[in-house]
C-alpha cells in the first residue's frame, strides 16, 4: 500500500517562496515517476510538475523558471520549491505516484 503525504502549504504574499514536501511510504518510490499537480476553486486539476526516476523534470509553462521539482530516493521524498509566487499560484497542491497514488493535498495561498 502506498501513501503520499504533503506537507508546507500556507500563506504567502505575492513574491514570496513557499517549499512543499512529499512523504510516501512503499517500496517502490525509487522506480516511479513523481509529480505535483493543482486545483484551484472551480477549475480543473492541473499540471504542475513531474521528475522521473532518472530525474528528468517537466513544468507546466506557468510555472517555469519560479518552481523546482526535486526527489530524494533514500528519503522517498519529493520537494517543490516555489519561489516568485504569484496570486495565481494560489490553489490545493498534490503530490502523485504515477498519476495513480495522490496524496490528501496541501493548500497554497498567496495574497496580492
Amino acid at each position: 500500500q502506498v501513501q503520499l503525504v504533503e506537507s508546507g502549504g500556507g500563506l504567502v504574499q505575492a513574491g514570496g517562496s513557499l517549499r512543499l514536501s512529499c512523504a510516501a511510504s512503499g517500496s517502490i518510490f525509487s522506480i516511479n515517476t513523481m509529480g505535483w499537480y493543482r486545483q484551484a476553486p472551480g477549475k480543473q486539476r492541473e499540471l504542475v510538475a513531474t521528475i522521473t526516476r532518472t530525474y528528468t523534470t517537466t513544468y507546466a509553462e506557468s510555472v517555469k523558471g519560479r518552481f523546482t521539482i526535486s526527489r530524494d530516493n533514500a528519503k522517498k521524498m519529493v520537494s517543490l520549491q516555489m519561489n516568485s509566487l504569484k496570486p495565481e499560484d494560489t490553489a490545493v497542491y498534490y503530490c502523485t505516484m504515477e498519476l495513480r497514488y495522490w496524496g490528501q493535498g496541501t493548500q497554497v495561498t498567496v495574497s496580492s
